[in-house]
């Protein structure tokens, strides 16, 4: 039993509206019909009022008995199977390949073709293995995530009870079919907890109600009935309605709503790719915009790629113009481009984002689909989500008991429960109304005094009239029975002996106490001598008001304190709800959360684009949203550089999952919501987007540091590069040299993929923005670059400045190790910040540096040193470079702070 009528099928909670199911607006032709019509039947180009269930019945070809076998084989061959498109999973080939599409990849893997093309093999074997190891390690973890969300798939239904006939004659037999096998025309029966199999309309109901969260957002059950009001009273309004007017029609079902409540019979006008719930799932399929990481991915990588295709050339140039070399550079000058790229990024970034996956499957739960949707979590500064089941709890807590003063009452509330309990008790409900189950655990301390009441026959909810009414005979009263009448506030009033003004003014009293979000039940009774004849709802007249019982949505136990955390975060909430704005709004203020000036569908469609970005960037709520108008804000958010999330289990859900920069779903959403989503949590709770949000940070702040390190050491070393190249006689450094240097720098650098950021790091969302990074690595690049000029005086202070073979080696081993040593205390102290340079960097880090010191001091002077061209130094050169380490610290130090001050990072 519904006690309250969901608004736009009938007056909503607390309405003082009339009925407005008899006045349902809608669109000038029955898309429904329209699209599943049988061959031959062409509807009427420009109708003026929607078709009756005759009219329907017969453009199907069809009627009340059901199709013919013959005709359900023959348009099932001719309309396909009533199933949604299959879903594949992305072959490994094509998965691997599109793993090329990276830019950074892409990048490496034109270098590595480049150096081959100079047979620069060894430069080229290395860059081309490490694509390789990228794209096989994204696209393996992509794979455990598809694998993973393969289980979670769930039918939208398996089997339906349809009448089918055997011969024009027979009688129709109703029997249990796979849903795949119905066929436009189709009549099928609907029960309780039946899902609906296709878009259907209804020919016959008894007390049916059916839940559309899945396809409006709607907690609340929808009444369904036929309708065949004469064309008259039904015509069509092409400015009204619309796709939300077509859900609020009382005589259609669509698929993937359930039945709630009660029964009918209703025939199938639209299957497979004609129902409205495949239409949502096509229009999945659309390619969502780039999101947060793609765009700062493009920006550095672009960034990155203008360098190298300048370094080449000049160094080129700079070395024929002033020292006479030619074309027998040209490794060494690729192998500076390939110096100046992060070669390790794909690996760093996949690893990064492969493990951060793993350890939220593994420990939370989540499952992340799509790799950069890790790093877009950590980036998100604007969730949105709807209230029920993240806020709520998508069920009803009485909150008061009001007479018809407006005064607290408990008798209201004792009633009410009179009512709830013999209406259950007597009637055969295939489950108990989530309204009742309120009142009743509201009054558990009156189980005693409702148990003295015997009951006499009971009225269950009817969609038509509104309200229940059960008959109870109360202690020591054996000529007397009591009618008890529950229900919604218009149709309890017009049921109940009041004038004019009494009955307008109990109307603005519920209207005052809806405003406030509050759901409303009115309870009237009345005294009747004792018969033994049944009660009608003809006996639900002249009854004596006795107040409200206002009723609001549970919250959910842990939101408010999640809310609060996401706060902390740096994270704005936005409510984009179906329900009334008092509604929404109540929730919010319960929870903490400040609703400000909540923004209605009205308001949003009479906004430009530009004015809903701003109106989105300052308000908290948005009530009465459809599909559209959520998509609509979401995409307006990502306009003014919001990195959004959108937080949604349902059909109506997936326009604003596409527009987000992550879509995040529950493993119990719809099917085709699944499918579509970028992340996958285990139950719809914001502490496991907390954990999900957390983590993403953690792998962009691990990503974001390397990039910084990273970037900043190479365009030092490219400067030193090239200074060297035109005050020496001799090329700084031999193409193997710098290639043994990458590779011994790339190596360490995997510690990052294990590393921890600071608390810091977790506490604001975490984005690579282009113009930062040239910032910090231009300042941290060039004081990289001048300690590599001032290596080149000690090198030439403790060499006498040799120009010969012997001091060229010894030049090149003093440059290869200083270079390493720089590289390690850069790793150090520019990981975190100020903590990191106290000593609190992270153990894989701290021992990748240390290894990466140990190889530099060590390497020229084992046997592969001289393989590389390398010779011993002189102590001396150790004693120099250990003041130049030491002044090199101090100005990382000195800068660190400077740039922490200035521009507030980390």
């Amino acid at each position: 039993m519904n006690s309250v009528p969901e608004r736009g099928a009938a007056a909503g909670p607390g309405s003082t509206d009339p009925d407005q199911s008899s006045a349902v607006i809608v669109p000038i032709a029955d898309p429904a019909v329209i699209r599943s019509a049988a061959p031959g039947v062409t509807p009427p180009a420009s109708p003026v009022a929607a078709p009756t269930s005759l009219q329907v019945l017969r453009s199907l070809d069809s009627g009340p008995r059901g199709l013919l076998e013959g005709q359900a084989e023959e348009r099932l061959e001719r309309f396909g199977e009533n199933t949604l498109p299959a879903w594949r999973p992305f072959s490994w080939p094509r998965r691997f390949i599109s793993s090329l599409r990276d830019p950074f990849t892409s990048v490496l893997l034109c270098l590595g073709l480049v150096s081959a093309a100079v047979a620069s093999w060894g430069t080229a074997a290395v860059t081309l293995a490490l694509v390789v190891v990228s794209c096989l390690l994204r696209s393996a973890e992509e794979h455990r995530a598809d694998r993973s969300t393969a289980v979670l798939r769930e039918l939208v239904a398996t089997t339906a009870t349809v009448l089918r006939r055997t011969g024009p004659d027979a009688a129709p037999q109703a029997r249990e079919m796979p849903v795949g096998e119905l066929v436009p025309g189709d009549v099928i029966r609907l029960g309780p907890g039946d899902l609906v199999p296709a878009d259907v309309r209804l020919l016959r109901a008894s007390g049916l109600t059916v839940h559309q969260s899945a396809l409006t957002g709607e907690s609340v059950p929808v009444a369904k009935r036929p309708v065949d009001a004469p064309d008259g009273h039904r015509t069509a309004d092409a400015g009204s309605g619309g796709e939300a007017g077509l859900f609020a029609r009382p005589e259609l079902c669509f698929q993937g709503s359930s039945v709630a409540s009660g029964s009918g019979t209703a025939v199938v006008t639209a299957t497979g790719t004609g129902t409205r719930f495949a239409a949502a799932y096509d229009s999945s399929a659309r390619r969502r915009g780039t999101s947060a990481f793609d765009r700062s991915v493009q920006g550095i990588s672009w960034t990155l790629i203008r360098f190298m295709l300048l370094t080449p050339p000049l160094v080129l140039m700079a070395n024929a113009a002033l020292r006479g070399r030619g074309l027998e550079t040209l490794p060494f000058a690729v192998a500076v481009a390939v110096g100046l790229t992060p070669e390790m990024l794909p690996v760093i970034v996949t690893t990064v984002l492969a493990r951060g996956a793993s350890l939220l499957a593994r420990d939370r739960g989540v499952i992340v689909k799509r790799l950069p949707a890790l790093h877009d979590l950590g980036a998100i500064d604007v969730l949105c989500l709807d209230k029920t089941g993240t806020l709520t709890q998508d069920r009803p807590v009485v909150e008061r008991s009001l007479n018809g003063a407006g005064l607290p009452d408990p008798e209201v509330l004792h009633w009410a429960a009179v009512n709830a309990l013999w209406t259950l008790q007597l009637t055969e409900l295939p489950a108990p109304d989530p309204l009742d189950e309120a009142v009743l655990y509201a009054t558990e301390e009156q189980e005693g005094a409702l148990s003295a009441y015997d009951g006499v026959a009971a009225l269950p909810f009817d969609p038509v009239r509104r309200l229940a009414t059960a008959v109870v005979r109360g202690p020591g009263r054996l000529g007397n029975h009591t009618l008890v009448t529950k229900g919604a506030v218009e149709a309890v009033l017009d049921r109940c002996a009041l004038n004019d003004a009494e009955r307008d003014r109990l109307r603005a009293l519920a209207t005052r106490e809806a405003a406030n979000g509050l759901r409303l039940l009115a309870v009237a009774r009345s005294e009747r001598p004792a018969r033994l004849g049944t009660y009608t709802p003809a006996d639900e007249w002249g009854l004596t008001f006795l107040g409200f019982v206002a009723l609001r949505d549970a919250l959910t136990p842990s939101a408010a304190q999640a809310l609060d955390v996401l706060e902390q975060r740096g994270v704005a909430v936005k409510v984009l709800t179906g329900d009334d704005p008092g509604t929404a709004a109540r929730v919010c203020r319960d929870l903490g959360l400040d609703p400000g000036d909540v923004v209605s569908a009205e308001r949003i469609d009479a906004l430009s684009d530009s004015e809903l970005a701003e109106a989105a960037d300052r308000a908290t709520v948005f009530a009465r949203c459809t599909p559209e108008h959520k998509a609509r804000i979401v995409s307006a958010l990502r306009t003014v550089g919001h990195t959004t999330g959108f937080l949604g289990d349902g059909v109506n859900d997936l326009p604003a999952m596409h527009a987000a920069d992550v879509g995040i779903c529950p493993r119990n959403a719809v099917d085709v919501a699944r499918e579509t989503a970028d992340v996958v949590l285990a139950e719809k709770d914001l502490a496991a987007i907390d954990h999900a949000i957390t983590a993403g940070r953690h792998c962009s702040g691990n990503i974001a540091t390397y990039l910084r390190i990273t970037l900043s050491s190479n365009l030092g070393n490219v400067i030193a590069m090239l200074a060297a190249g035109l005050m020496l006689p001799f090329l700084p450094m031999l193409p193997a040299q710098v290639l043994v240097q990458n590779l011994c720098f790339d190596v360490a650098q995997l510690a990052f993929a294990f590393d921890r950021p600071a608390p810091a790091v977790l506490r604001r969302p975490t984005v690579l923005r282009p113009r930062d990074f040239l910032r910090f690595i231009t300042c941290f690049g060039l004081l990289n670059a001048t300690a590599d000029l001032a290596t080149f005086a000690v090198l030439a202070y403790a060499l006498h400045g040799s120009a010969t073979s012997g001091g060229q080696e010894a030049f090149h081993s003093g440059w290869f190790t200083e270079n390493l040593l720089t590289q390690a205390l850069v790793m150090l102290l520019l990981r975190t910040g100020r903590r990191a340079a106290e000593g609190h960097s992270g153990g894989p880090l701290r021992a990748a540096a240390s290894g990466l010191a140990v190889v530099g001091l060590l390497l020229p002077i084992t046997p592969l040193g001289p393989l590389l061209g390398m010779s011993t130094l002189p102590p001396l050169y150790f004693l120099l470079l250990a003041t130049v380490l030491a002044l090199y610290t101090c100005g990382l130090w000195a800068a660190r702070t400077c740039y922490e001050r200035k521009w507030r990072f980390a």
